[in-house]
């Protein structure tokens, strides 16, 4: 019981956290305006499709439009590592307001039905590039490890609130007023998106290293786009977790039409049936949200997304044991308790273990994967319904996941082992002035390149007058600083040394010696220089330390 209490203390803080982060609280709330939108209008889209060309008619739309976007979206993605990324999410929300304002003309002037798919799959293209920008831009504005997993469970709640209004609503709306009125909503959602993201500050991006690709030229661009897929393919870590999310996005992706031919035909819900359909599952969303807050400071994400893909994959069986709209209903709200824990852990997991340089990349690598298997999942839909009905449908496409889940789970546990954040490292780092403004990947990363070296009482750590190349944190014990012969001061638990040689390129200033037995974490000084005087507020308190430490020549002064 301790355990879950202080669970919940974490969960609580680092979610005040969140809502006390501006930067932080505009980006959910324009991403919660434009999920809703997508929700929106994805319910008038596939009734619209459904009333123009049948089963078929919607699991086409589907192809094209997350088929298109799977091709596009490692092109779409690069732009989110080489341009301003608050800039390219309101650019696409503008491209998408417009292409749904061409979308409600085209359904008013009854237009033919290949119009409004056209215009669909521009939205859905814009989209590709609006959420690689968002989950590589999040880590930025979060200030510490929890805070990022609260945000992304911030993010999931805010979808699954839009999902759960969003088809409902749209549902609704299209039975009083038809497509053009749920087109034209949608947007109004997304340029609400766009107005809210004016507000918030592009995170520094100053430490982001090119990743060498080059983009000059057209052999440059592709090396470029496909940047995300080469760490993916050098990243075991990474196959993994977004193979499981691709399969949960394959099993979406025939659901998407399932639940169409499910409301309108097996339970006779009606047009609106399909949208309590696909809201219900929001509505388990944000139960599992409720849940996915507890991870905030957990160490356990990679074995809590396979846990989750079981409970994306079984409810799918207990709707083809009994066709009922009770049981519909309630399975598919479980089922969202699974996919709002998915994309929490995905997420983090991601955004910790893929450094800045090509995150929104291997995001796009997300993105092209998930609507590559939407594509799929939605064209092998119209096949399994005609074949096997919608009973045998849905088993078929229950069974995928939880079989998926159970083959990795032992290569989850290692994952966890690998990805867990370095607390202790990071509670040195934090301590040190210079450190402190630097944003918590940057930390995150720094953390995991700190070295533990252990020094033996009267041994010299640092000589005066020789070259320096390492930053020094003290863990445990006592080290004498001494200038010249004459000793200066004590070095006790977060003191450092060091930074002086490496910030001025000249020898060490000072001795220092350990008074007895002593822990010590090192940086390698390349890495020092790079991360504190690529931040200006780092660098600027690196100045204020140095200068202090040359001017004082009593108790201040170290190496």
């Amino acid at each position: 019981m301790s355990g879950i209490g202080r669970a919940l203390r974490e969960a609580r803080a680092a979610l005040g956290a969140v809502a006390a982060n501006p930067g932080l609280r505009r980006l959910q709330v324009a991403w919660g305006s434009s999920v809703f939108g997508q929700w929106f209008y994805n319910v008038a889209l596939g009734v619209f499709a459904f009333q123009a060309d049948g089963a078929s008619g919607v699991a086409l739309v589907a192809l094209v439009r997350f088929g298109l976007s799977g091709v596009l979206a490692p092109f779409t993605s690069l732009l989110g590592d080489r341009l301003p990324r608050r800039a390219l999410m309101i650019g696409s929300d503008l491209l998408r307001a417009a292409a749904m304002a061409g979308m409600a003309l085209a359904a008013t002037v009854d237009a033919p039905a290949v119009v409004v798919y056209a215009l669909a799959v521009v939205v859905t293209v814009a989209s590709t590039a609006f959420h690689p920008a968002e989950a590589a831009m999040l880590p930025g504005l979060a200030r510490t490890p929890e805070e990022l997993t609260a945000a992304n469970v911030v993010s999931g709640t805010l979808a699954n609130v839009a999902g759960l209004a969003g088809p409902a609503l749209g549902g609704l709306l299209f039975a009083a007023a038809g497509a053009e009125v749920v087109f034209a909503v949608t947007a109004v959602t997304f340029l609400a998106s766009a107005s809210v993201l004016v507000g918030v500050a592009e995170p520094d991006r100053s430490l982001a290293e090119p990743d060498g690709s080059g983009a000059g030229e057209p052999a440059g661009v592709m090396r470029a786009a496909l940047a995300g897929f080469v760490a993916v393919r050098r990243d075991g870590r990474l196959r993994v977790i977004i193979g499981l999310y691709a399969a949960s996005a394959l099993t979406w992706g025939a659901l998407s039409v399932i639940v169409v031919v499910l409301a309108l035909e097996d339970l006779d819900m009606g047009e609106q049936g399909v949208g309590y359909l696909l809201g219900a599952i929001s509505l388990g969303g944000l139960i599992g949200g409720a849940g996915a807050a507890l991870l905030a400071g957990g160490r356990h994400l990679a074995r809590a997304l396979g846990v989750s893909t079981l409970v994306w994959g079984l409810p799918l069986v207990l709707i083809a044991a009994l066709i009922e709209p009770w049981m519909a209903l309630v399975a598919l709200a479980i089922l969202g308790v699974g996919e709002s824990l998915i994309e929490v852990t995905t997420l983090t997991l991601l955004q910790r273990a893929v450094p800045d340089e090509v995150r929104a990349r291997v995001f796009g690598v997300l993105e092209s994967v998930t609507v590559g298997a939407l594509a799929i999942g939605a064209a092998v839909a119209a096949p399994l319904l005609s074949g096997l009905g919608t009973r045998g449908a849905l088993l078929v496409t229950g069974l995928l996941l939880p079989g998926l889940a159970l083959a990795v789970l032992p290569r989850l546990a290692a994952i966890d082992r690998e990805t867990s954040v370095p607390t202790t490292e990071l509670e040195l780092l934090g301590g040190v002035p210079l450190f402190a403004p630097l944003p918590s990947p940057v930390l995150e990363g720094l953390a995991g390149r700190l070295r533990v070296v252990h020094v033996a009482a009267g041994e010299e750590v640092v000589r005066q007058g020789e070259p320096g190349d390492i930053f020094y944190i003290v863990e445990e014990g006592t080290l004498g600083v001494a200038r010249d012969g004459a000793p200066l001061r004590d070095l006790g638990p977060g003191d450092f040394f060091g930074e002086i040689a490496l910030l001025r390129a000249i020898p060490r200033t000072a001795t220092v010696t350990a008074a007895c037995a002593t822990t010590l974490r090192a940086l390698r000084g390349d890495e020092f220089v790079a991360a504190v005087t690529g931040h200006a507020e780092s660098a600027e308190a690196a100045d204020a330390v140095v200068d202090t430490r040359l001017t004082f020549r009593g108790p201040q002064g170290v190496a």
